[in-house]
């Protein structure tokens, strides 16, 4: 957890969702599949369970950078950090993104405001899912790997269809 920062925690351990809100995947087993290049939560592991971590593929501690073949999907599907901060993503008490906001949602952290705005830029990446099942077969996880890996970013297992 950022330094001076602290949270109450009103829902059960993922449970009580938005009704608009489904994830297909808990931080946990995004971490285990491989996300952001193995780059988020390290330097705050203390605050999730240490569970999420133990099969989590994690770049290496003390090393700069990502590693895109940590990713499911061997890519590279994120932007910088500076981007997403000059596009006005970033919520100040998450400065590490929207993963932060689900890590902490899904502990059961509800700020209505927040949720609300961050829920609809998760249900925005749904175009993402009408792509890939137009331009790819059934099955074939390796088609558009950037949006399938995009998709698993924000929740979503694009290798259900």
């Amino acid at each position: 957890m950022q330094k001076g920062y602290a949270y109450d925690c009103s829902a059960p351990v993922g449970r009580n969702f938005a009704v608009d809100f489904k994830p297909d995947l808990s931080p946990k087993e995004m971490l285990i599949l491989g996300v952001f290049g193995g780059r988020y939560l390290r330097d705050c592991r203390a605050e999730y369970p240490a569970s999420w971590f133990n099969s989590a593929k994690l770049h290496p501690e003390g090393m700069p950078g990502h590693s895109k073949d940590l990713n499911l999907f061997g890519v590279d599907a994120s932007q910088p950090l500076k981007v997403w901060q000059e596009k006005g993503w970033i919520y100040k008490d998450d400065p590490r993104g929207w993963f932060e906001w689900y890590c902490r949602y899904y502990m059961g952290r509800r700020l209505p405001d927040e949720d609300t705005r961050q829920i609809k830029r998760w249900r925005m990446m749904r175009r993402h899912i009408m792509q890939i099942r137009n331009h790819c077969r059934p099955g074939d996880i390796f088609c558009r790997p950037r949006q399938r890996q995009a998709l698993l970013h924000w929740a979503y297992d694009s290798r259900k269809f």
